[in-house]
């Protein structure tokens, strides 16, 4: 799959709400407490332009099949970042495109100068389980910061400074 993976364009705003939204109504998630009903749905590369936020896109030909951010965890301390709306469409999983958006996000929050990830996501959600937890991400007992993904059911974080696994 020849998939060019970019920073985030006002052009993609619509198409990554579409692939965000689709991707949450497969898992009965596109209610109140997830990431589809987040403020910055409405302009999500203006909502990357502060700093130490940054927001990629996978698109291959003219089709954007989604992304990852990174920012700063609301209500957490200075050296945690958000893995933030990484979703990707159907038809583009199961291929590795997963993994080349994780490892550019960690890469990024790395540049950015933050010691960890924390993430949230569903336990029903077991293909990015497993790439996270392949990743080195470990599961947490309960959230952390002030997301206001009361919907999401489990929490990871992973330690930056710590060797990371890439299979």
């Amino acid at each position: 799959m020849d998939v060019l993976i970019r920073p985030i364009q006002p052009t993609d705003d619509a198409p990554l709400a579409r692939v965000i939204r689709e991707t949450l109504a497969e898992f009965d998630a596109d209610g109140d407490g997830f990431a589809g009903r987040d403020a910055e749905m409405q302009s999500l590369s203006r909502a990357y332009t502060r700093p130490r936020h940054a927001y990629f896109v996978a698109q291959r030909d003219d089709a954007v099949l989604g992304g990852v951010g990174v920012a700063p965890l609301a209500g957490g301390d200075a050296d945690t970042a958000e893995l933030r709306k990484m979703y990707l469409t159907a038809d583009a999983r199961g291929a590795g495109l997963g993994r080349r958006l994780l490892f550019r996000a960690i890469e990024t929050a790395r540049a950015l100068g933050f010691r960890r990830i924390y993430l949230e996501t569903l336990t029903d959600m077991r293909a990015a389980r497993h790439l996270y937890e392949q990743a080195g991400f470990r599961h947490l007992a309960r959230p952390m910061g002030n997301t206001g993904h009361h919907g999401c059911n489990s929490w990871l974080l992973l330690e930056l400074d710590s060797p990371r696994k890439r299979d």
